[in-house]
């Protein structure tokens, strides 16, 4: 193979011999940390070190994705050997779902921006068609934070906030009177339905007996709150902001309120993807915790924000995604908060780095909830689909700074806006400490 020619001719011997060698094991790109920023790309397209230049990935229109957006609009992708990238748009977290369980060779998706613990819930089955495990290995956290619970404005003189004071008196008189009350979430022991189920519990409401918990896909909840159809729902912009913007209902609360800088969606990729294609994987996650570090600039927010609104991204109008990307958080009620410490992070606080701890609580809470049976060996499942080893060799291919990669696979103890504490050494005193539950 010939040496690529660089416009530097400062590049020493050792960097010289390791560009003509060749970059294609793990191993060698983990060496491209040796490189200058400049050259570490152009070094991984020049050497051929990807088994395949494709990958199909999913997203659902949300602002989360949009490191998913900017790797493939920035070039981020085809500068690590990945050309041939789709991102393309799922309908919904079910679709999603099942075309991850197809998988691009039939006419599937080979990973996907997804709720942090639907790759669980794939690859033990509990979550598919006719139980059909596939296993699936979370590769980073795409961002933490930047979820939103709203409610219509027939609840505007409660002025609902983390507290939920009022709300609990208001669906029962709603309910006696015969109408339907509904809390709207995306997807079934997912991350919006998690934060819900949480909210109304810790306001003494049982989500199992006092509301309704209905599925509505992320771009339809504005559309079926105008209607009637939903008092409340949970999910990321812009579509929180969009129900202010069309004055139908407010925000009660920023989901980071309930549980500073919490996980939220992740990057996964189908298990057998990542084992025919280690490098490719390599480069893709690479690519993706470049484009974290893109959006989490302040000096970039806006531009992030054009590139979500566009039709082919998330199509919804400028005005609704801006604010909030931009960390400014008008609730609908009079209160607005600048820079908000509850904004969404892309890489700021650990943001990438998918703590095993916190998948943990995603399981435990899962538990909690019935949708995965008690007697789940939670280690052996985590240790199986949290591929953080990945993460920390990608870490060391970018020269990320040491201060910016976690020491341990756990953060630690965590604790809640209600005064509950979650230690990953002791998950059943957490489960213990809450009144309602319906494990299996």
């Amino acid at each position: 193979m010939d040496t690529p020619k660089f416009p530097d001719d400062k590049i020493d011997n050792k960097r010289r011999k390791l560009i003509k060698t060749g970059l294609t094991t793990i191993g060698g790109v983990a060496a491209l940390g040796m490189l200058p920023g400049s050259l570490r790309s152009v070094v991984y397209a020049a050497t051929g070190g990807v088994e395949t230049t494709k990958a199909k990935l999913g997203f659902i229109a949300l602002t989360d994705a949009a490191p998913l957006f900017v790797a493939l609009e920035k070039g981020i992708f085809a500068k690590y050997g990945m050309t041939d990238v789709e991102v393309l748009k799922q309908s919904s977290w079910g679709t999603t779902r099942d075309n991850l369980v197809l998988g691009s060779a039939a006419n599937g998706i080979d990973g996907a921006h997804i709720l942090s613990p639907m790759p669980y819930l794939i690859t033990t089955g509990k979550m598919t068609a006719n139980n059909q495990p596939v296993p699936m290995s979370i590769l980073a956290r795409l961002n933490l934070g930047g979820q939103c619970i709203s409610v219509g404005n027939e609840y505007a003189n409660l002025k609902l906030d983390v507290s939920a004071k009022g709300f609990k008196e208001a669906i029962a008189t709603k309910k006696a009177s015969g109408k339907p009350v509904n809390a709207a979430v995306t997807f079934p022991g997912g991350t919006h339905d998690l934060w819900m189920r949480y909210w109304l519990s810790a306001a003494g409401i049982d989500p199992n007996k006092d509301i309704s918990t209905i599925v509505v896909p992320p771009a339809q909840m504005v559309a079926n709150m105008k209607v009637g159809s939903m008092d409340t729902f949970c999910v990321c912009e812009p579509w929180n902001r969009q129900l202010i913007n069309q004055k139908i209902g407010y925000t009660a609360l920023t989901t980071s309120e309930l549980w500073h800088n919490h996980p939220e969606k992740a990057f996964a990729m189908r298990s057998d993807w990542v084992e025919k294609n280690p490098n490719a994987t390599q480069a893709l996650l690479m690519a993706v915790m470049e484009a974290q570090m893109y959006c989490e600039k302040k000096e970039n927010r806006e531009e992030v924000a054009k590139i979500c609104s566009d039709r082919k991204w998330i199509g919804a109008p400028f005005n609704d995604v801006v604010d909030r990307l931009k960390g400014n958080f008008d609730y609908g009620t009079g209160r607005v908060v600048q820079d908000s410490p509850e904004q969404m992070r892309y890489w700021k606080d650990f943001a990438s780095y998918p703590f095993k701890s916190h998948d943990l609580w995603f399981l435990t809470e899962d538990i909690r909830w019935g949708y995965l049976p008690a007697a789940t060996d939670t280690k052996a499942l985590i240790d199986k689909v949290n591929r953080e080893d990945l993460w920390r060799k990608a870490a060391t291919a970018l020269n990320v700074p040491a201060a910016e990669i976690p020491a341990s696979t756990s953060r630690g103890v965590e604790k809640f806006f209600d005064g509950k504490v979650f230690d990953p050494e002791n998950p059943k005193a957490y489960l213990d400490s809450l009144t309602i539950k319906y494990m299996a």
